[in-house]
């Protein structure tokens, strides 16, 4: 039976939320973007000077002006707002918009917003209700709350740098940024979750985020590991701590990546590499064995890889169902036919760059076509509107 086709309310669950967003660069602004993806009006405000990721390249260029392409991949659907919190009038301006909001995302350092008076203390008394999500590095009642904290750090401090890379060099950081992007996922589904809570009741609740907390969060394998065994994990570059032949291989020119995960695929995997009599050697019987020798076990399957071009490889595995992967450029996933037939890009007219391609919302609402229906903003480009627009009666 054909699905319905969703309802106005379906296509944009959070459509009526209101969202006011303290935030700069990364885990704030785009925690507050995914709920502005789900529908919700989300407001940001920004310093005189702008979010300092406006001036991150690359960087779109006029006669006058620049816009950043970063910036425009995390702002996009939201209004801006500019105010200096210190002048008394246009912090009133404000704060008249905090008792309009349903949500506050903010990620300055814990403190910083109480001593402006945007505080949750401040914005909520009085308040309807709303859910006001704190993000910082530590949180907000941490021994290291105080202390700065970017992407890198956090990734350090939380341990994900001590199983990231080869055995025996240098510790790597991931390349995407993940400590900030993983917290906005926490913050965006924390926030989105509390709201029904919030408007039942009337009382506003404060949510403490925590990078560090949330990196933890996301490495319940390797934190179950560890008090499973007492042992630390180290790096494994591309292997995997429990599983083989599962990381990367070169073939004769380029790399790639396979998973054997089960007896069935690692019967497979030496088929198709020629390597057949592998299937008979005791130290690869099973796969707590192939985990025990996985170094013996990755030099003579590269032996066998290295022979034929990583393409012949992906062709012939995929054909016997084992999951492998060549080890793709951006550049390369980007024009794959699942991107261009899933819906996942959008054509957005950036300010200055022009129409530039953008990935919309990653997950499908059934009959709801992704798509990004607010250009990135210029910088307070919208503060008269929105003072209009938010302080005029609402219903919720």
């Amino acid at each position: 039976m054909a699905a319905n086709p969703a309802s106005p309310e379906i296509r944009q669950p959070l459509r009526g939320v209101r969202v006011l967003e303290f935030g700069h660069v990364a885990a704030g602004p785009f925690a507050s973007s995914l709920l502005a993806d789900l529908g919700a009006d989300v407001v940001k405000v920004e310093p005189p000077g702008g979010d300092q990721m406006r001036a991150w390249p690359p960087l779109a260029r006029d006669d006058d002006d620049t816009f950043s392409h970063n910036f425009a991949a995390v702002n996009r659907n939201k209004r801006s707002v500019a105010a200096d919190l210190r002048v008394p009038e246009e912090a009133t301006r404000v704060r008249s918009l905090c008792a309009a909001a349903d949500v506050i995302v903010e990620n300055y350092r814990p403190g910083v917003l109480d001593r402006l008076g945007f505080g949750f203390d401040e914005v909520s008394d009085g308040h309807r209700g709303m859910v006001y999500c704190s993000i910082s590095g530590f949180g907000r009642a941490s021994a290291h709350a105080s202390a700065g904290a970017y992407d890198v750090v956090i990734q350090a401090m939380s341990g994900l740098m001590s199983v990231t890379g080869e055995p025996g060099r240098p510790p790597v950081k991931s390349g995407v940024p993940v400590a900030d992007f993983v917290t906005g996922l926490y913050a965006a589904f924390t926030a989105a979750a509390l709201l029904p809570q919030v408007r039942r009741t009337g009382s506003s609740v404060h949510v403490d985020c925590s990078m560090l907390d949330c990196m933890l969060g996301v490495s319940a394998l390797q934190t179950s590991a560890y008090w499973g065994s007492g042992q630390d994990e180290g790096p494994l570059g591309s292997a995997h701590p429990r599983n083989a032949p599962y990381q990367a291989f070169s073939g004769s020119d380029r790399p790639f990546v396979l998973a054997a995960g089960n007896q069935r695929l690692w019967r497979s995997t030496c088929e198709v590499a020629g390597t057949e009599h592998l299937l008979d050697d005791p130290r690869f019987a099973d796969q707590v064995s192939r985990v025990a020798h996985q170094g013996e076990l990755a030099e003579l399957l590269q032996g066998s890889f290295g022979r034929k071009p990583a393409a012949h490889w992906v062709t012939e595995l995929r054909r016997r169902g084992v999951p492998v992967s060549l080890v793709n450029r951006f550049s390369e996933i980007l024009s794959d036919e699942h991107v261009a037939e899933s819906g996942l890009v959008s054509e957005v007219p950036v300010p200055i760059a022009g129409p530039t391609s953008m990935l919309n919302f990653p997950v499908r609402i059934a009959g709801a076509p992704g798509t990004v229906v607010r250009r990135p903003p210029l910088l307070g480009e919208h503060t008269d509107e929105v003072l209009a627009d938010w302080t005029a009666p609402h219903d919720r």
